[in-house]
Parts: C-alpha cells; sequence; structure tokens
C-alpha cells in the first residue's frame, strides 16, 4: 500500500463524533482567536444564575468551566454527540436535550440569563432572545462567512462566499430579535495541514467545508493535494471567526 493510500485509510479511520480536535496535534494547526472564548465563557458562567449552550457538540467546551451556575442546559443535535455530551457534563448535573439546529428551544420564556453557542450551524435569534430574561447575555463564537476557502476552492472549485455568516447579517439578524449588540470582534486564523489524512479528517469533521466530501468521490484532488504537500510542505488556509456578544434589553 502507497503511503497515500495509508495515509487516507488513516484519516478515514478517527472517529468524527463530538468536537475534540486533539488527533490533530502535530498534523495539523490552527492559530486561536485572541479573545479566548474559553475564557470569556468561563467567566460569564461563574456569574450566572441560569446558563444555556445552544448545540454543545460533546459538551467539551462548556465542560471546561471551572464553575457552573445553579442550573445548566444545553443542546445538541446530532445523536452520537448527546451521548458524549451527557457523558462530559454530568458533573454539573446539566440538562442536555437534544433538539434541531433550526428547531425551537424546549424552555420557557425568560428562563436564561446566559446564552451561548461555539460554532452553531445556524441562529435562531428569535428564540434566544424569547428564552433570555431582560438583561440576559447572548455570547458566540461563530465560523465566519469563507472560512477555509482556501481548501474548499482547491477541492470544489471556486466558490461563492455565503454573506450570511457575515458580521453584518449576524447584527442584524440580532438586532431584528430585539437583542441590542455590544461587542463584535472578526479575525482570520492562519491554519496549516501537515498531511493527507489530517485533509481526509477534517473534511470527514467539519462536514460545511466540502459538502457530500467522501474519499472516493475527491481521490484525485486529495492525490494532488498530497503529492503538493509532499513537494513543498504544509497546505495553508484561513478560518474565520466571529465573536458576538448581545443583550436583551427589556
Amino acid at each position: 500500500m502507497s503511503t497515500f493510500e495509508k495515509l487516507l485509510a488513516e484519516g478515514s479511520a478517527v472517529p468524527t463524533e463530538g468536537w475534540d480536535f486533539s488527533w490533530f496535534a502535530g498534523r495539523a494547526s490552527e492559530r486561536r482567536p485572541s479573545w479566548g472564548y474559553a475564557k470569556l465563557l468561563a467567566e460569564r458562567m461563574s456569574k450566572a444564575e441560569a446558563g444555556l449552550d445552544i448545540q454543545t457538540g460533546g459538551g467539551e467546551v462548556l465542560a471546561s468551566i471551572p464553575v457552573a451556575p445553579p442550573f445548566l442546559a444545553a443542546t445538541e443535535s446530532w445523536p452520537p454527540n448527546l451521548k458524549i455530551a451527557r457523558r462530559n457534563l454530568a458533573k454539573f448535573n446539566a440538562t442536555v436535550v437534544e433538539v434541531g439546529d433550526t428547531d425551537d428551544l424546549p424552555f420557557a420564556a425568560d428562563r436564561f440569563d446566559l446564552v451561548v453557542s461555539r460554532h452553531p450551524v445556524a441562529t435562531r435569534w428569535d428564540e434566544i432572545h424569547r428564552v433570555l430574561r431582560p438583561g440576559g447575555t447572548y455570547l458566540s463564537q461563530a465560523v465566519g462567512a469563507g472560512s477555509v476557502r482556501e481548501l474548499t476552492d482547491f477541492m470544489m472549485g471556486p466558490q461563492p462566499v455565503n454573506p450570511s455568516r457575515s458580521p453584518m447579517t449576524a447584527v442584524a439578524e440580532a438586532e431584528a430579535a430585539g437583542l441590542e449588540v455590544v461587542d463584535l470582534r472578526q479575525e482570520g486564523l492562519r491554519m496549516e495541514f501537515h498531511d493527507i489524512a489530517a485533509v481526509v479528517h477534517f473534511l470527514r469533521k467539519v462536514l460545511w467545508t466540502v459538502p457530500g466530501f467522501t474519499v472516493d468521490a475527491y481521490r484525485d484532488r486529495l492525490a494532488e493535494l498530497h503529492d503538493f504537500m509532499e513537494r513543498h510542505g504544509p497546505f495553508v488556509a484561513y478560518s474565520q471567526r466571529l465573536l458576538i456578544e448581545a443583550r436583551k434589553t427589556g
């Protein structure tokens, strides 16, 4: 078996459940946003009375907070992640419920003084406004427009950038739902892929980068990218991140 085939097999075999990216150590890297989402999350949660994490994945980031509010809940849409999230968040006695990414939230109005979400697939601003108490805060680190477009374009050819993930769209939708945006930041962050196994695992895990990705369907492009990295070093792309904080004023 060639090195290329071995790397394809390796990248195809890594489990994709949860949001633990430790497997990529030494094989791919991504610079982190300067604002430090995990630190901000920990600070906000330590002061909250009731907190909600929307689209928690496997609960890995939420589980890192040192102090949880008296009531803590999380939602997740993908069944394999629900089991992981319930295990990770059991130490907080958190309520973890299955909710579709665009579904209504199964909580009463004015239930939470803090709602958070890291890399949401979709954002229901109307539902966030409904479940927040007056004076409550929504804090989110979101994937920005054109994130990792270098890899998307290499695999699929040039693709249009989806404006729905732009900061202007986020602010407009938040304000339309009745929220006041009190902080907004944006950064482009260098990523490096050092071998084709890392590319395969990333595309299997972060599904929206190349919709419908399979190794068989993209074998030729993967082979070309493998050859490029063997001759020229890491493939470089840039992730786009937004930090948005909004408050329910009334």
